[in-house]
């Protein structure tokens, strides 16, 4: 079990950032990265798209021998996550309760602010996991569909990213938050932007440096020993995502192979009607 990797997918680049969390925490351990950059972006698709690519990248990754899958992709976690957790049978986590609980920890009024693709937003998911933990809070949450397509073009600290940063975060600016939650793992690449546009006196919340601190407590005793390993697999374009890797995790990428959407993928747990709802 010790020498098995985690898993971790994400529709594209995106998940990078947890990836790299991930690598600092556990120098050990073996990781398998695959980003589904054929059907990036994963925001505006419906419900049962996201569900059914989420269950094919999971198959992947369990083809690769993943002990634990992440899911680095808060559009996917929103929504596919009990779909997950039922069709595989090793341990699955999303970015949503490590991300909610930190805000927690953060606020210091408890008026949070949330930003994510169109599809997590909708689904409520965050708002949601901030009130379970604390139904007194105020939380206002705002859809950022462009920020993906930017942080996937490498246009993250461009003059068009701060433009429209600005656009996005003055509802929440106005509504005086004091906490603002990164709900894409996307996100934190253009994080000094943001940081720009809202001042230092709001906390961010990154949610890869979240869902690394969770993985602690569920492998804490990991036993593998000497470099960990690090495999990326991509669907499409896997010239751009090196390209883009290399500059998120400020190392190349070596072993990087572009996979085929095919019969490998086939889906063991047919998705129900009313998970497809």
């Amino acid at each position: 079990m010790s020498r098995r990797p985690i898993g971790i997918f994400d529709s594209g680049v995106g998940g990078l950032t947890v990836f790299r969390e991930i690598r600092r925490r556990f120098p050990h351990e073996d990781i398998v990265y695959f980003g589904d950059t054929a059907r990036v972006p994963y925001g505006p698709k419906s419900r049962g798209t996201v569900i059914d690519y989420s269950v094919q990248n999971a198959r992947f990754l369990r083809q690769q021998g993943a002990k634990i899958i992440v899911v680095a992709c808060n559009t996917a976690a929103s929504v596919a996550l009990p779909t997950l957790e039922r069709s595989f049978d090793v341990p699955v986590i999303g970015v949503i309760e490590p991300g909610a609980l930190a805000a927690e920890k953060l606020t210091r009024r408890h008026r949070i602010g949330v930003i994510g693709t169109e599809g997590t937003i909708r689904s409520g998911a965050y708002q949601k996991a901030i009130q379970r933990l604390y139904p007194a809070a105020e939380v206002i949450a705002q859809p950022c569909p462009l920020f993906v397509p930017l942080a996937e073009e490498g246009w993250e600290e461009h003059p068009v990213a701060r433009q429209i940063a600005a656009e996005y975060l003055a509802p929440l600016l106005e509504a005086d938050i004091d906490t603002l939650v990164l709900g894409c793992t996307h996100y934190p690449i253009l994080k000094q932007t943001l940081r720009q546009v809202v001042g230092d006196h709001i906390a961010l919340v990154d949610s890869a440096e979240a869902v690394s601190t969770w993985l602690v407590d569920m492998l804490p005793h990991s036993e593998s020993e000497g470099v960990g390993r690090d495999e990326f697999f991509v669907s499409d374009n896997e010239e751009k995502f090196r390209r883009l890797a290399s500059r998120i995790l400020d190392s190349e990428v070596d072993r990087l192979q572009q996979v085929s959407l095919g019969e490998t993928w086939y889906v063991e747990h047919p998705i129900t009607p009313e998970e497809r709802a």
